[in-house]
Order: structure tokens, then C-alpha cells, then sequence
């Protein structure tokens, strides 16, 4: 099935869709670490079924390095020894955080204790901000059935990122 809606071919919504890309450069240049970053945004949107965002996290975490057997486990983690214990703490974040209707408490004090002991305010900022964006990202993808098989490792941050001095803008995207 092909997406019912193509967010680069409406000038609102390529508008919000730049925008919405530099928010999340801001998390992407901050002091979480990328593969905690990555690992976040796969869980999220395996809870999400969001396949386009599982497939972009997937291949981008795997060009960074990430290993095939931490991606596959992703969906597991509570049952494997190969996060670790900060990262348990962001992953058991990211759950929460996407399944708010299924808590009346949200993210439990647990876990919130979890991420102060091992993240500090910065990197709190940009994970409680990544769980949020990912989220409505997900939402986006899904609502006008984005698919996943067609993304490329860094086809977006290439395409979003700002120039380097005296190169152009990506003409598709102005």
C-alpha cells in the first residue's frame, strides 16, 4: 500500500516537517549519547508499529555502529545482558513515556529515579524531549501509512542538517 498522504509534496506540511526535523537536531547534537538515542527512538516505535521510524532507526543505529545483536534485542531488552544500566533506564523511560493511557501514573517514580541517577539535566532534557518527539513522529508516519523498507542510513539528517559553509541548502526542501 502506498502512503495515503506525501508530507514533502504540501508546502504546510514540508513547512512543519523542516521544523519538525530541527527540533530534533537539537537532541541529535546534544550530550545523550547517539546510541541511546537510537536505541530510544527503535523502542518507541516498535510499541508504535510504526515501521518506517523502526526501519530509519534500525539502519541509521546500524551505520553508526550498533551491533545487530543489541538491535535485535531492542524489543526485549529487560530479558538480555546487553544494555546497559543507563540505558536500561532510558529504554524503561521510552516505554513509559509512549504508553501513558495504559498507567494512570505515566512514568513511575521508579524509573524517574532510574534516569536522575544515571543521566544528568541535559541529557534528561533531550531524552524526555526524544520520547516526546519520536512519539508524534511515529503518529505522523503512521496516520498517512508511511512505510518502512525504502529508507537510507542518513538520507534525512543529510537532508536537514544546515549547510556547511558555502554549500546550499538541499533545493527539495526550500
Amino acid at each position: 500500500m502506498d502512503a495515503r498522504f506525501n508530507m514533502f509534496d504540501n508546502e504546510l506540511a514540508t513547512d512543519f516537517t523542516k521544523r519538525f526535523a530541527n527540533a530534533s537536531m537539537v537532541i541529535h547534537h546534544s550530550p545523550l549519547p547517539r546510541s541511546t538515542q537510537e536505541l530510544v527512538s527503535l523502542r518507541a516505535s516498535q510499541i508504535n508499529g510504526c515501521g518506517f521510524c523502526i526501519d530509519m532507526h534500525t539502519k541509521d543505529a546500524a551505520a553508526a555502529g550498533e551491533s545487530a545483536v543489541r538491535l535485535n534485542l531492542v524489543a526485549a531488552w529487560r530479558e538480555s545482558t546487553v544494555f546497559t544500566e543507563p540505558e536500561q533506564a532510558a529504554l524503561a523511560l521510552a516505554e513509559e513515556g509512549t504508553r501513558l493511557a495504559d498507567a494512570h501514573q505515566g512514568v513511575s517514580d521508579h524509573t524517574w529515579a532510574q534516569v536522575r541517577k544515571h543521566y544528568d539535566d541535559d541529557q534528561i532534557a533531550a531524552l524526555v524531549s526524544l520520547v516526546a518527539l519520536i512519539n508524534a513522529a511515529n503518529r505522523l508516519a503512521v496516520i498517512v501509512h508511511q512505510k518502512g523498507g525504502s529508507y537510507e542510513p542518513g538520507m534525512f539528517a543529510a537532508a536537514f542538517e544546515p549547510p556547511a559553509d558555502g554549500e546550499h541548502a538541499p533545493t527539495q526542501l526550500t
